[in-house]
């Protein structure tokens, strides 16, 4: 794929841990691998509109096995849908989710980087208290970034 298209195709990497280097998959390898995972795990949903995939939410656990500090996260793939409330919405309905049928835990968090205003917005709209700043730890760009920490108790959901 041409670097441009490339580029305008994948900038959402610049936006979801873009310090990670997650792999771009190709559609057929994508389905077999990425996929089958999902659908085996069940910790990841897409996101839909206009009968379109735009993006997904997902869930792990920060402390490995122990399954006592549940992340979210979200990721819309196409920049022609930012700015326009829908992270919004489907983080609301998956909190929602996790709280009511995956999870019996006190709290839900989720991570992102100060470089990331939108994500960090969504945290707010949705009712999230800014929980953590690890100063100057996402090397980014060729420049550090702070890691930003977002999370809201069960009690807090219940009450919005």
């Amino acid at each position: 794929m041409e670097n441009s298209l490339w580029a305008e195709k994948n900038s959402w990497m610049n936006w979801n841990g873009p310090y990670f280097n997650n792999p771009i998959y190709e559609k057929a390898a994508f389905i077999n691998q990425v996929g089958e995972k999902w659908i085996a795990e069940d910790n990841t949903w897409s996101i839909t509109y206009n009968n379109e995939i735009i993006g997904t939410v997902s869930y792990y656990y920060g402390d490995g096995n122990l399954n006592k500090w549940l992340e979210a996260g979200i990721c819309i793939y196409n920049p022609e849908y930012w700015n326009k409330g829908i992270s919004t919405i489907a983080l609301k309905l998956w909190i929602d989710h996790l709280f009511e049928n995956v999870t019996n835990l006190p709290h839900i968090g989720f991570t992102t980087w100060s470089g990331n205003n939108g994500m960090m917005r969504v945290g707010e709209k949705v009712g999230m208290t800014l929980e953590g700043r690890i100063r100057k730890v996402r090397y980014w760009q060729n420049q550090y970034w702070d890691s930003i920490k977002y999370g809201i108790l069960r009690e807090e959901w219940n009450n919005l």
